[in-house]
């Protein structure tokens, strides 16, 4: 039976809670619902709003190093901090944040396996308390936009050269009979289908029905069979680029896959380009 490559970044439920007081810890809540939060969640915990907290207002792209550092100082995180992930959807959001904070090279991130659903199934309590921590003087370092990130200039690359291209969303969105996952409003993209050579492996394959993360060899056999292996440079992608962020951490950190990008344009941009193929 295989292991995980970095079981060091997958955190239990348990292991949390045995660490609500541990002074150099700190627990983020990131959702996609931003009222969660509120409504209840894990003691101590403190909240990083992907939309206002991570991302420009104007630009679409990160927030600059000197926010981020604001952003961090602010919720009492300091650059040698270990940050544990958790939130809603599978940790879609958590693992967007983890990916984030990785790209200002934050090196202590680990995330809360089965996120939110399992915490509150396991009973364990909640708080409305908003804690308040004392300010640090984190300086990150400058964004790297290069080891982790794809622009689409070079997903097109990618594409020209036939390397391996995961479209992680449902297989509606995949085929172009949706524009947005189902349930939700269809819109975001002018298009429906798929970047062209894609292969569609839903990032929901690679959870269990309790939120927590299949086993290495269940995994394995979730990507190798798609020619998705550790020795090719793979880019995922979905519509904005959080459900790849969840792709992206099984591949980098659970399989250990060392050339792994996630093109946060995704399907928003992509589906919406002037001249840029698309498949069906």
């Amino acid at each position: 039976m295989s292991t995980y490559t970095h079981p060091e970044v997958l955190v239990e439920t348990d292991w949390v809670a045995q660490h609500l007081n541990d002074k150099n810890l700190r627990i983020v809540e990131s959702d996609e619902d931003i009222l969660l939060y509120e409504v209840g969640h894990v003691p101590g915990a403190v909240k990083i709003d992907w939309h206002t907290d991570l991302q420009d207002q104007v630009v679409r792209d990160y927030v600059g190093k000197r926010a981020f550092d604001e952003l961090l100082s602010s919720r009492g995180i300091a650059n040698d901090t270990t940050v544990v992930f958790y939130g809603d959807k599978n940790n879609w959001w958590a693992c967007y944040a983890f990916w984030v904070f990785k790209l200002f090279g934050h090196e202590k991130c680990l995330v809360m396996n089965g996120g939110r659903q399992k915490w509150i199934a396991e009973n364990r309590p909640l708080s409305k308390d908003v804690p308040s921590y004392s300010r640090t003087k984190y300086a990150a370092k400058d964004r790297d936009d290069k080891t982790i990130r794809a622009f689409r200039d070079q997903v097109s690359q990618h594409v020209n050269a036939k390397k391996p291209l995961v479209d992680v969303r449902s297989p509606q969105e995949y085929s172009g009979e949706l524009l947005h996952m189902p349930g939700y409003p269809q819109e975001g993209a002018l298009r429906g289908g798929h970047i062209p050579g894609a292969k569609s492996i839903p990032w929901a394959k690679a959870v269990r029905e309790d939120g927590t993360f299949k086993s290495a060899d269940e995994l394995k056999a979730l990507y190798e069979p798609q020619g998705v292996t550790a020795d090719k440079d793979v880019i995922a992608y979905c519509r904005i680029g959080e459900r790849s962020s969840h792709t992206w951490f099984v591949l980098t950190y659970l399989l250990g896959f060392p050339n792994v990008r996630n093109y946060d344009g995704s399907w928003t941009e992509w589906g919406n380009l002037v001249g840029a193929p698309i498949e069906k």
